[in-house]
């Protein structure tokens, strides 16, 4: 479905390991939210019941990190704002946490224990609630007397801290006919339940600005509305397959022509829009196999023909007009991804053919139609459907993901202008080089993020940054000519991925407080119990030490709270009791009268975004503009405080090359920022489709970035001149007209039949046959060389077995 469960995560202590079960579909985008998934610890692989714990890996070396002791009076400070809470007699396998508003402190716990055939017989499970960020807990499992909820749908909290959480449920004696949902609208101060009509499949989901909407997914594969909370229920549609919420009321859906449910129906279903809650439906598309809806774009994958590849469309006014993206269609072996999409511009992964287990990731233009190639050989599992990119979302325009070479090996690399140029990531000064480098020259730091994760390396977390920590990064890594498998340690950046900095040995949790005022860091060691907890407040440069506990302290989850204001961070884990009895435990430390003092503005310096050591006039300059931030100076010992908001100013530069990516029919030379014209291509008039209508383009060989706000300076010539002709949804080029002379004006009637009828044949390839067409590449742009009418099904000798996994699949991803 278009949702995915958000504001909780999710601590288990037995059971198999938790994964990521990606929908291949691109309904899976990420609706609009303002809560933050943080699915921080699964512990898994031992019995919660083993008494007699080892260490799972040899001692490893001491922290190369600056260690800057720690004071008896920070550990005085400390002790006396370290709280523990006991769940007493709780046999609960898994804790479900969600912070029910912003600022509040509220947070709701749900242990639950499964049973096995637990969707027959149920399980146990009880509610705790916190006012004061889980120093304490109240027992409030009274409230679920002979319900039991269910742990997959986990505390589904409403956006836009609006106080709402839902609970789904289970009956304990089976009596009704439909489901139950148990509601708050006071943080989980009182709940109310609701008996439904039907039985959910997935968690509800919220409308992103008004949390009284809720849309549910029956196991009939019907669509139901609620405007009051769940109070009431309509059925808005029978037979959906996927479906989204768009801007505002508007809710788009794909369901079947025949109002059947077929899960081999991929490819024949219709992508509908209703505005006013199901009073009146709008057929958008047909013949679609997936859709979407992120920024401002609607996608939809479309399939004119089965035994043909299919094709992205993109409406950027919900649907009232479409135009095909210019991208590479893909088999039915192949699968597209949304990698980020805004307001502003799409990132999209397309698949290689055949098992190769990597792709290309193009970047489009503002309109979402033109789409130019900005990374080769990206990964993305085929086994797993992970992808290691990663917005980082402390400063505009970066991104990190990892590349496949041609024998295999993973390397990182990093996009300071979102996407135009992809580098590798500088090795940190302070360590060597893996001595299993094959070439010292290729010694760069490589990341580990979700394919790390998924094959089960030593990796706790993915890569951490938060919009409110200007240019903070923490991410697991290994330093060499490619990732290593060896155990990873811990690097920084604190200027958003130029220079990197080795911050601790070994893999950690971590978590950002305080806007980046503050990082805490716990060692990972699964089996083996931890006293001690980490803390960094100059951004990762020196730690300090606290012993948080003298007891026996089985690790599980750091966590804190959604938004890195807080100063609070919570050590979830258990105690062994007995053989057969554990103890879960929450040990939350309050760094709040560590940092005693406000920042005042002193305590900030200017920083321009961007800038490099000695850099030119232009320095800083990215899109187009320069960003100077008033942020916290390392030696500076303060909060921040919740209500920090961060001050910046911008101003414009002047444009040159690179604020311009190569348009169709040019491309560049090596590192040169000069566009050329294609050789094949010169003289060539290009022409491509915008609503049906023929479009020509007249262009120096430059357009600029999407959202570039450059000014003056460098400035090419680019039009576009719409034309009555009609057109398929594809780029195609012409040849140059011939300019007329006088002596055109005495040929024969006979010549000029001849011209006519060579003219209507054209026309019949063009627009019946399809003519000679442009393919997606802005920089390497093709002619598709195969006779009209001939090779009309490229696809159709391609085996349908030679990748199972995609077979029915346009994954999303995002997070």
């Amino acid at each position: 479905m278009a949702a995915r469960l958000t504001g909780f995560l999710i601590l288990a202590l037995f059971g198999s390991k938790a994964s990521c079960d990606h929908e291949r579909d691109f309904s899976k985008l990420p609706a609009h939210r303002l809560e933050v998934f943080q699915q921080l610890a699964t512990f898994s692989g031992a019995s919660r019941y083993r008494r007699d714990a080892s260490p799972s890996r040899s001692a490893r070396q001491a922290d190369s990190s600056p260690s800057c002791g720690g004071g008896s009076s920070d550990r005085a400070s400390l002790k006396n704002n370290t709280h523990t809470y006991i769940f007493e007699d709780d046999d609960g396998s898994t804790v479900t946490l969600a912070w029910v508003g912003d600022g509040t402190g509220i947070i709701l716990a749900l242990t639950t224990f499964n049973l096995p055939l637990s969707w027959l017989f149920g399980g146990t499970s009880r509610l705790y609630r916190s006012e004061d960020y889980g120093k304490t807990f109240a027992d409030i499992s009274d409230l679920l007397v002979n319900y039991y909820i269910r742990q997959a749908f986990g505390i589904n909290v409403g956006p836009v801290h609006s106080k709402k959480a839902i609970l789904t449920a289970i009956e304990s004696n089976q009596k009704g006919r439909g489901g139950i949902i148990i509601r708050s609208v006071d943080s989980g101060k009182t709940f109310h339940s609701v008996r439904l009509l039907f039985h959910p499949s997935v968690p509800m989901v919220y409308n992103p600005v008004n949390s009284n909407y809720l849309l549910a997914y029956s196991v009939d594969h019907d669509l139901w509305l609620s405007r009051n909370f769940g109070t009431t229920w309509i059925k808005l549609h029978i037979f959906v397959y996927t479906f989204s919420w768009g801007p505002g009321n508007t809710i788009f859906f794909s369901t079947h022509p025949n109002a059947i449910y077929d899960t081999n129906a991929k490819g024949l279903l219709e992508l509908k829009r209703t505005t006013d809650f199901g009073k009146t439906f709008t057929t958008l598309l047909t013949k679609i196999y997936s859709f979407g809806f992120a920024g401002r774009f609607l996608f939809a994958s479309v399939i004119s023909n089965l035994t043909q590849p299919r094709s992205v469309y993109v409406s950027a006014d919900q649907g009232d007009s479409w135009n095909k993206a210019q991208l590479p269609s893909v088999s039915h072996e192949q699968f597209y991804s949304i990698l980020a999409a805004d307001d502003e511009m799409i990132f999209i992964h397309v698949d290689e053919p055949g098992n190769t287990g990597f792709g290309t990731i193009y970047t489009s233009d503002d309109r979402g139609i033109l789409f130019s190639k900005s990374l080769e050989n990206h990964l993305f599992s085929d086994a797993t459907g992970t992808t290691d990119f990663s917005n980082v979302t402390s400063l505009r325009g970066v991104y990190i993901t990892n590349v496949l070479d041609e024998d295999n090996n993973i390397r990182s690399v990093i996009t300071f202008d979102s996407g135009g140029e992809w580098k590798p990531l500088k090795k940190p000064d302070n360590v060597h080089c893996d001595t299993t480098a094959k070439d010292s020259k290729m010694c760069n730091l490589h990341i580990h993020a979700a394919y790390s994760i998924s094959q089960t390396l030593d990796v706790p977390l993915p890569p951490l940054t938060a919009p409110n920590a200007i240019g903070l990064i923490l991410a697991h890594g290994s330093v060499g000519d490619t990732i290593s498998t060896m155990i990873p340690d811990v690097y920084v950046s604190d200027d958003g991925g130029y220079t990197w900095s080795k911050a601790l040995t070994g893999p950690h949790y971590y978590a950002i407080l305080d806007s980046g005022g503050l990082i805490v860091a716990v060692e990972s060691h699964p089996d083996k119990a931890i006293q001690k907890i980490k803390y960094s407040t100059d951004e990762g440069q020196c730690w300090k030490d606290y012993n948080f506990t003298n007891e026996t302290f089985m690790f599980v989850g750091l966590v804190s709270e959604p938004g890195i204001k807080s100063m609070n961070v919570s050590i979830w884990g258990y105690r062994q009791e007995s053989r057969y009895r554990t103890t879960w435990l929450s040990i939350t430390i309050d760094f709040e009268e560590l940092l005693t003092r406000d920042c005042v503005e002193k305590d900030y310096i200017r920083w321009l975004a961007h800038s490099t050591e000695g850099g030119t006039k232009n320095d800083g300059c990215i899109l187009g503009y320069k960003e100077t931030f008033q942020r916290l100076a390392k030696a500076s010992v303060c909060r921040n405080g919740r209500d920090y908001v961060i001050n910046k100013e911008q101003s414009s530069c002047p444009c040159n090359m690179g604020d311009y990516m190569c348009d169709f029919g040019y491309y560049r030379v090596g590192t040169s920022d000069k566009c050329v014209e294609q050789p094949d291509l010169k003289d060539r008039v290009l022409e491509f489709c915008l609503q049906g209508k023929e479009e020509l383009l007249n262009t120096q060989g430059y357009r600029k970035v999407p959202g570039d706000k450059c000014e003056g300076g460098f400035s090419p010539n680019r039009s576009e001149q719409m034309t009555n002709m009609r057109c398929e949804q594809m780029l195609s080029v012409k040849d140059p007209v011939p300019k007329i002379t006088t002596i055109i004006i005495v040929i024969s009637v006979l010549a000029a039949s001849v011209l006519m009828i060579t003219g209507i044949i054209l026309i019949f390839k063009k627009y019946v046959c399809g003519g000679r067409a442009l393919v997606y590449r802005y920089s390497v742009l093709q002619t598709n060389t195969d006779e009209v009418c001939i090779a009309d099904n490229l696809d159709s000798s391609r085996s349908n077995t030679e990748r199972i996994y995609h077979d029915d699949s346009d994954v999303d991803l995002l997070e």
